[in-house]
């Protein structure tokens, strides 16, 4: 296992290799190594859980058969490609068959898998996953909107682009009465703030 002494000393090399120097780091980058660190704990924090810790809890659904929809759930996360920040929004719906889960549990588990080097798809597949196999719904769904700065600020440089991901599971797939529904609702006027 890479201890902390060595993570801080990547980063050294990473600094002074971008700055092009060999010499004592400035001021402003002389902790950089060591605050680096310390972000990368919150940042990658997703690494530490497993989809059945933040659904451990759920509720009597007391015969609600509808669409629950989280929607326009704002997450960060980083491209295991390129190392760039990528974020957006996400979507996440499913019927309960008899037992419903806390909303804060939704974003959780969203927040959990966006904690990690990423790519979009995978986030997207693994929230549903998780979904489908803890709260065994009779359909699921996630919808994800992001901008990537791998396409912003390298490579074809396109600031407005946005890459939408779905998975959709149960009677999300196999009818399209239910997409529709939850597009609508998607679609549907915020609240008033």
């Amino acid at each position: 296992m890479v201890t902390r002494e060595e993570a801080e000393a990547a980063v050294d090399t990473l600094v002074r290799f971008v700055e092009g120097g060999d010499g004592e780091l400035r001021e402003g980058l002389a902790r950089t190594p060591e605050r680096v660190i310390d972000s990368f704990s919150e940042i990658y924090g997703g690494y530490g859980q497993e989809g059945a810790e933040v659904l451990d809890s759920t509720f009597n659904g007391e015969g609600y058969d509808g669409i629950v929809l989280l929607r326009d759930i704002e997450f960060h996360s980083t491209c295991e490609h390129h190392l760039q920040p990528f974020h957006g929004r996400a979507h996440v719906a499913y019927i309960p068959t008899d037992r419903i889960v806390g909303i804060s549990k939704l974003a959780r588990l969203l927040e959990m898998h966006a904690r990690r080097l990423q790519n979009q798809e995978r986030i997207t597949k693994d929230v549903a996953d998780d979904l489908e196999t803890h709260l065994s719904p009779l359909g699921c769904a996630v919808i994800i909107e992001a901008s990537h700065g791998c396409m912003q600020c390298r490579g074809v440089k396109k600031q407005n682009s946005v890459m939408t991901t779905s998975a959709m599971r149960g009677v999300f797939f196999d009818k399209s009465e239910a997409r529709t529904e939850l597009m609508q609702l998607i679609r549907s006027a915020p609240l008033s703030r």
